[in-house]
């Protein structure tokens, strides 16, 4: 019979002595519950959730040290190192909330385990981040997110403070596969929306920092679903000096791709290894290596496809006939080194060194024959719902050959000094990167019987007025070679410190960032440029009854363009283009409470940001596309608003709130809005169980966005045409039987005693079965030539059957 408690969380770190070395079997305990730390002065308590806890740590030898009022959140993990003396009487009355230093740097913590559990068509990391307020992107096969106005390009995303890439060429999110995280792997997650410290690197709106686990000993972990399977293997030498983690994963998005309305063979492989390895050569010196491995093969043939739109009383129809395929692989590899290097209690160094490599190839032929068709609505005829009286007859040609090769060096050395309240960081990197890009595509357009020509002075068309006999010219063509090489030299230096303010607690972080960006290549001019970028941030905790912090960040982020940014819609590379600048001003607040007698956090934040030097851009699909030109200014300014706790006892939640508006001036033309003009966003993060059956879990997450401007047929000049997509509204929901986990284990002989976790259940994607969408394709009717703005939409409603199991 399996015993179980209530919800848990956990209180870990390092017992140390007046001479700050590890103390041995110190005895620790609250209530009926203790442990003892290790050799190394190590331990693990734990402790009931969302009530306050007492915990004792006592020494032969030491004075007893009481930790006080300590409230934890369901799967919590709290460091806390305390110092015994023993000579002096010492009792460290230290109370718990959500005002801790991470909350005064204004960084969002999220549990790991809340981004295993939340269900989603993408699973993971980036999941969980599109339930933040700010955060937001309107395809759920996208791993993708803008961030508070901000496209994709825009957020840095760094694994064990190293720097990482998404691919480059994909133009479909259901061509992207797995994204770089691996959420088994992950042992904290911080993120930020903006306003964010000087060593966070150059980029204009986010940062995304996920911190790799160092195992404690054996695990092995199993996953598997319709859309594919993972394990998890984890070591760790008797000595604890060595330590592994690697993660393998497959993913097949099939189970998506035919819930939409195009008929396809597919036959999408999306592969990944991720190993983490740390060898610790002495308590001051370790080495650690980070390597991954991903594949992603995705081929699909179309087959056909019909959509339905219209209005009730004028419905219509688009009928597609398709021929061809398209083959894409996308292929990375990332290896980095890193060496950490303790000098003395107060300073660590590390220097790191990775190489990313990525093979990508687009190839791919489709022809698509179209018809634009009236839908019978006579309910006395035999063909009641059937097409009927085409309107509209054509096809399209599409082609590819695009390969690219990107080779990226980094080397660089960070480093920390920290005593009393005081820390100083700093940091130094060089990067390279060359790039090798070979664009060839075209696309033919034929409308009733008559090529369309492109739009361009040289190509006068009456057809079919006057006959044409000049040669078929695609309607779009890039032919382009470019080979790019970069170096960058950045560095930073910041100092932050908690001090009082009377009888306030005060936080504030200076620092500056600057980097010179050397470009050269093939083709084109020699150019360089230099940047600075000073940012700072300011808290104080008031010395009131009621538990609330507040924060005011101000900063200069500058991000100067990688390749995608050097690239026009002609593949013509531009060497003039300069950093896009942006100005953050953020202002937030933190307001702990206690509804129903549990603990709630209520996070607010409102920001402004000045943008200039703005390099304008369309977005299909995931597909980006750069003007590359710094020829608009911008601004983008919102309202932020989470409230999160234990809606349900024992089971974090939460509710988000958000408002948008970003506007750009292109060529002072006046402003209009962005690409990514989110305005109002509502996403719900919720968890429970039943009270007479506890291990059975449910997990939901339902987001609501209003549309963003988009859909708007190709080459029209968005100053003549603005239009919005549909509201995005979607509900995915989760159900799990917890059959064991570290609260409830099994006697020798049971057949559940070998498993540390093990748990079923169901998925439900899309509850609600939403029509949303995120093109839309234009089709003309022959007779009045009106243009049709025809959905391209997303997934349906979709079930899925998984497992996990961990040994």
């Amino acid at each position: 019979m399996a015993t179980g408690i209530g919800q848990t969380a956990n209180l870990v770190g390092t017992v140390l002595d007046e001479n700050n070395k590890p103390l041995s079997d110190v005895n620790i305990s609250t209530g009926k519950i203790g442990t003892t730390t290790s050799a190394n002065g190590y331990f693990l308590l734990e402790l009931t959730a969302d009530i306050k806890n007492t915990i004792t740590f006592s020494h032969l030898g030491h004075k007893d040290i009481v930790l006080k009022n300590l409230v934890l959140t369901t799967n919590e993990t709290f460091e806390f190192n305390p110092v015994m003396k023993a000579t002096v009487i010492q009792v460290a009355g230290v109370e718990v909330s959500p005002t801790g230093k991470k909350s005064v740097e204004g960084i969002t913590t999220i549990p790991p385990e809340i981004i295993r559990n939340i269900p989603g068509a993408n699973a993971g990391v980036e999941n969980i981040l599109k339930l933040l307020p700010g955060v937001s992107f309107n395809n759920e096969l996208s791993t993708q997110y803008n961030v508070r106005g901000g496209n994709f390009d825009e957020n840095l995303v760094y694994v064990n403070g190293i720097e990482v890439y998404r691919p480059f060429l994909v133009r479909s999110a259901q061509q992207e596969g797995l994204s770089f995280v691996n959420s088994n792997l992950i042992s904290e997650l911080e993120f930020s929306a903006g306003g964010f410290q000087a060593k966070y690197g150059d980029r204009l709106s986010s940062v995304l920092d996920i911190t790799y686990k160092n195992p404690v000993g054996f695990g092995l972990r199993v996953d598997a679903s319709l859309l594919g399977a993972s394990t998890t293997l984890e070591t760790a030498s008797k000595n604890k000096r060595f330590t592994s983690i690697t993660g393998v994963r497959y993913r097949d998005n099939s189970l998506f791709v035919n819930s939409q309305q195009t008929e396809t063979n597919l036959t999408p492989i999306f592969v990944d290894v991720q190993s983490y390895l740390t060898y610790r050569f002495s308590k001051k010196f370790h080495l650690n290596f980070l390597g991954t491995y991903s594949i992603n093969d995705y081929q699909n043939e179309p087959l056909t496809r019909q959509t339905n739109f219209g209005t009730i009383n004028d419905p219509r129809a688009l009928l597609v006939f398709y021929e061809g395929e398209e083959n894409n692989k996308y292929n990375n590899v990332l290896g980095a080194l890193k060496a950490d290097y303790i000098v003395n209690d107060n300073t660590k160094i590390d220097i790191t060194t990775s190489i990313y490599h990525s093979q990508e190839e687009e190839f791919s032929n489709i022809i698509a024959s179209y018809e634009l068709a009236e839908i019978d609505t006579d309910f006395g005829s035999e063909d009641l719902g059937e097409v009927s009286n085409p309107r509209g007859i054509g096809s399209q040609f599409n082609r590819a050959r695009n390969q690219l090769d990107v080779l990226i060096f980094n080397l660089s050395h960070r480093g920390k000094y920290n005593k009393e309240g005081r820390s100083l960081e700093w940091g130094l990197k060089f990067s390279r990167e060359d790039i090798r890009d070979q664009l060839r595509e075209s696309e033919f357009i034929d409308s009733a019987g008559f090529f369309i020509r492109p739009r361009a002075p040289e190509f006068v068309n009456n057809q079919p007025e006057e006959p044409f006999t000049g040669d078929i010219t695609a309607f779009e063509s890039v032919q382009a070679t470019n080979i790019v090489k970069t170096n960058r030299f950045s560095g930073f230096a910041q100092y932050d410190q908690q001090t009082k303010l009377g009888k306030h607690d005060v936080y504030f972080n200076l620092g500056i960032r600057a980097q010179h960006w050397i470009l050269s290549g093939q083709g084109f001019s020699k150019n360089s440029q230099t940047l600075f970028s000073p940012r700072g941030q300011f808290s104080i905790k008031p010395d009131w009854k009621k538990d609330i912090l507040f924060r005011f960040a101000i900063g200069s982020y500058q991000q100067p363009p990688f390749y995608r940014e050097l690239r026009d819609i002609t593949g013509t590379i531009n060497p003039n283009v300069e950093a896009q600048k942006s100005v953050h001003y953020v202002l937030g607040s933190e307001f702990s409470l206690n509804l129903w007698d549990r603990p709630f956090t209520l996070i607010s934040e409102a920001y402004y940001k000045d943008l200039d030097n703005v390099n304008t851009y369309t977005i299909e699909d995931v597909r980006i596309r750069y003007a590359a030109e710094n020829n608009a200014s911008a601004y983008a300014y919102g309202f932020d608003f989470r409230l999160t706790g234990t809606f349900v006892p024992g089971a974090e939640s939460w509710v988000s709130l958000g408002y948008l508006q970003t506007e750009e001036n292109i060529d002072n033309r006046g402003f209009i809005s962005r690409p990514t003009d989110q305005r109002l966003k509502f996403a719900v993060l919720f968890q429970d169980y039943m009270p007479t059956i506890p291990n059975l879990k449910l997990y939901l997450n339902l987001v609501y966005n209003t549309g963003v401007p988009g859909g708007s047929p190709n080459n029209i000049d968005p100053y003549d045409f603005q239009n919005r997509l549909r509201d995005y509204r979607r509900a995915d929901m989760g159900i799990s039987y917890i059959f064991a986990d570290r609260n409830n284990q099994y006697p020798k002989g049971h057949w559940l005693h070998g498993f540390k976790e093990f748990s079923a259940g169901f998925e439900i994607f899309n509850v609600f079965n939403n029509q949303n969408s995120i093109t839309n394709t234009w089709i003309r009717d022959v007779d009045t030539q009106r243009q049709f703005a025809v959905p391209n939409f997303l997934t349906s409603r979709i079930l899925n059957i998984k497992f996990g199991m961990r040994f």
